[in-house]
């Protein structure tokens, strides 16, 4: 039925009463959680509460309020990525030369208890206007060096199809805008949500990519499967977006699994971001060393397209940056690149200045391999 995503969002749960009834909460655990859902929203769907396979599991870990969602930390920071400084027009983020992120609502399937933008989901209104849609547009076609735009909020894919498309074929009268990207977390929450409609809706606009956001391989469920294949057959390719969480996915094992799962969906590992500085989420932190020991477990041990960038997005707007391990290049001089792979062995590179332009391209002196260094 096209329509069932909308009952599956309507029958989820809301309110501290629902957790007594459909987790088990104590109605002391739930009172307490009270003042949280009140400033931070609370929402987890039907098809998310069936993936809870025990309290304090990492679905749960995501999902379900605590108390300490409202303790002080003083790194943490409402906007810690200064996104409503970036903010060209309403709803509208240019931060980077040749792209902007458009907020298009600020609703969501799930309410993730770590999301950067805790300070706004999940409050009345939100939802971009015909009105906001035209200046938007107006922005974009007035910057030329704009080519790809990246939708996000809240949920994209929460608003209705005529709405969606309305904004699709807006941005599609502008002819230096080539690329459009959905971000989404819809696929993995509220897989009823992807109908053949809405598939056959977006394929009338490429080029359109999708990232999806998936933290734990219990998410790769048969209907989030369908859901992926049905986006992915509509010609859509898609990559993933993930976030280190403690006690989520912050181990090796864990971490492989769900690459390899994405994979076997069609789904393309793409970013682990560390978690952003948002207050009321510390206690999800990692240190930046469980994100670099991660890709040292997987470089070398499975396949480049199971690796996912990753990145940290900087304090105050600066942008995404690559972290990669130190050690994979130990030295870069005039002569030679001195690196080190997966199994810790060393090895140079000759670089192209060391070698004389008069040597012909046939010489022994041009051919020969390269030289594993002594550990």
């Amino acid at each position: 039925m096209t329509d069932q995503w909308k009952y599956d969002l309507r029958d989820s749960l809301e309110a501290t009463e629902d957790l007594i009834e459909r987790l088990g909460l104590s109605t002391r655990e739930a009172d307490r959680l009270r003042e949280v859902v009140t400033r931070y929203p609370m929402r987890i769907t039907p098809h998310v509460l069936k993936t809870i396979r025990y309290q304090g599991d990492p679905i749960w870990l995501q999902v379900v309020p605590t108390t300490e969602e409202m303790e002080l930390d003083y790194e943490m920071q409402d906007d810690p990525l200064n996104e409503e400084g970036d903010m060209v027009v309403p709803h509208l983020v240019h931060r980077y030369p040749d792209r902007v992120l458009l907020f298009v609502t600020n609703q969501c399937p799930v309410y993730c208890r770590f999301c950067t933008r805790k300070r706004f989901v999940g409050s009345p209104g939100g939802t971009i206007t015909p009105e906001a849609i035209e200046v938007v547009t107006d922005y974009i076609r007035s910057h030329p060096e704009i080519r790809d735009i990246i939708f996000s909020g809240g949920d994209p894919l929460l608003l209705v199809d005529s709405l969606l498309e309305r904004i699709l074929s807006a941005l599609r009268t502008i002819p230096h805008l080539e690329i459009i990207r959905i971000g989404s977390r819809v696929p993995g929450t509220l897989p009823s949500r992807i109908t053949p409609e809405l598939c056959a809706m977006l394929r009338r606009y490429h080029p359109l990519y999708m990232n999806l956001h998936f933290n734990h391989p219990d998410e790769i469920t048969p209907e989030v499967a369908e859901a992926c294949g049905r986006l992915a057959d509509a010609g859509i390719p898609l990559g993933s977006q993930t976030v280190l969480l403690k006690g989520v996915n912050d181990d090796p094992d864990t971490m492989k699994r769900l690459m390899h799962a994405l994979l076997k969906i069609r789904v393309k590992p793409y970013y682990l971001y560390q978690a952003d500085l948002v207050t009321g989420t510390h206690q999800f932190r990692t240190p930046v060393e469980t994100g670099l020991n991660i890709l040292r477990a997987l470089h070398g041990h499975t396949s480049g397209m199971a690796i996912p960038r990753y990145v940290i997005d900087a304090p105050g707007g600066g942008g995404k940056i690559t972290v990669v391990p130190p050690e994979f290049v130990l030295e870069i001089n005039a002569r030679e690149v001195i690196l080190k792979n997966y199994e810790d062995q060393v090895y140079r590179y000759p670089q192209v200045e060391a070698v004389p332009d008069a040597v012909p391209a046939d010489d022994p002196a041009r051919l020969t391999p390269l030289q594993r260094l002594p550990s």
